[in-house]
């Protein structure tokens, strides 16, 4: 009796709807979870029973069902963070992050350094990049491990002393001149410069002394200056940069060799101007070289091509990884796993790697967080159409019911 198909009829619609609003359910109860990504329901009517064999003008339907969801990717809003390694992707990709077994994929971009240095989510996984040494990326990927490094020391290898030597100082009259300088292994050594006034000229002798290690060249000399108080001589010659080799063989600890430019002269001739002697009180006014010691990592930063540096305390910043990124062709065919992670499938195909702002990858947004991009107006205006389409599936096998129990009366 057709009367009895209506009401498997409308079991099927109270069946695929209540299996929609579960979905709006998941969809509004993410709203605020980062990086989530709202799912559609998408339904289906179920295959046609034909009343008279052969005839398209005779079919009829047995009821909906939900022939699945379809996972929308558009980009979610940002939130601002305190957390260098809170990343967001402002277009298209996924961060890569591995949990031992393989590679899963994720908008959620709330990192953190573990107690091991790893760059891990809050879920565990491992956040992928490849490591960057002095300013070339790797090929390949890895787990980004932030574990010990460190900035390591550069050895001075030229400097520049603004000072001024008093023109009106007295014959034997000394001026310091402390050069703070690193070697190779980080120490830093104070390299005094003592000037003293010659009689009857504005010329001075230097003499320079490491606090570490010995110099064997470049140790003396001398300085004139004109009656405009510029530098013209070093050492009877026309004003020129200067040698300083200093010998630490026998410093604790021992280090290189370093041989040091003193900068006297521009490149085209002639002073610089950092050095002079006019008829002011001697001083030491500047002090500029390119050596520094050691550095431990301080601090972290992300720009938008997804390249981590660190801020060290000897106050150099290196480049260390760069976050690796991964898209597919059809991302709305990716598995859901949970915890805001999705593994390919045959459906979505294979992951496309690559970095930040290369190729169809969007650009990474570092201190922010892309959040949910479920609209909650459109959730509860779905929400009231979901429930009036279960009420009204309902109100079938209801009606259907008075139906049946009319056929029922009619043998009284």
């Amino acid at each position: 009796m057709s009367l009895i198909s209506s009401l498997f009829t409308g079991v099927t619609g109270l069946t695929a709807n209540s299996q929609a609003m579960g979905i709006i359910g998941d969809n509004i109860s993410n709203v605020n979870t980062v990086g989530f990504k709202g799912s559609k329901a998408v339904f289906s009517d179920i295959f046609s029973t034909i009343l008279t064999n052969g005839s398209v003008t005779s079919q009829l339907g047995r009821g909906s069902q939900l022939q699945g969801t379809i996972q929308a990717f558009s980009q979610g809003s940002f939130e601002a963070s305190s957390n260098a390694l809170d990343l967001g992707i402002d277009g298209s990709g996924f961060f890569v992050v591995n949990n031992g077994s393989g590679n899963f994929y994720t908008r959620a971009g709330q990192f953190r350094l573990n107690d091991q240095g790893t760059v891990q989510a809050i879920t565990g996984e491992i956040l992928q990049g490849s490591a960057i040494a002095n300013g070339v990326v790797a090929t390949g990927t890895t787990d980004i491990d932030l574990a010990g490094v460190q900035s390591q020391p550069q050895a001075s290898t030229t400097f520049t002393l603004g000072a001024n030597l008093n023109a009106a100082s007295t014959a034997a009259t000394t001026f310091n001149s402390p050069v703070t300088l690193y070697n190779s292994v980080g120490s830093q050594v104070i390299l005094n410069i003592q000037f003293t006034k010659v009689a009857s000229t504005n010329q001075w002798t230097y003499a320079a002394s490491p606090s570490d290690g010995t110099v064997t060249t470049g140790a003396s000399g001398t300085v004139t200056f004109d009656t405009s108080g510029n530098l013209t001589l070093v050492n009877g010659a026309a004003a020129a940069d200067q040698s300083i080799v200093i010998d630490y063989s026998t410093a604790n600890p021992p280090a290189a060799t370093q041989t040091l430019t003193w900068d006297l002269a521009n490149t085209t001739g002639g002073t610089n101007g950092k050095l002079t002697g006019f008829a002011a009180a001697s001083n030491n006014n500047s002090l500029v070289q390119d050596g520094f010691t050691t550095g431990t990592l301080v601090g972290l930063t992300v720009d938008s091509a997804g390249i981590i540096s660190g801020l060290f305390n000897n106050g150099q910043t290196a480049q260390l990884f760069q976050v690796a990124m991964a898209d597919f062709l059809a991302p709305s065919g990716l598995t859901r796993q949970g915890q805001n992670l999705f593994a390919e499938s045959a459906e979505s195909g294979q992951p496309i790697l690559g970095a930040a702002q290369t190729g169809g990858f969007g650009a990474i947004v570092g201190q922010s967080l892309e959040l949910s991009n479920v609209d909650l107006a459109e959730q509860f205006v779905t929400m009231i159409q979901t429930q009036q389409a279960f009420q009204a599936s309902a109100r079938i096998i209801t009606t259907t019911d008075d139906l049946l129990t009319e056929a029922v009366n009619l043998v009284r």
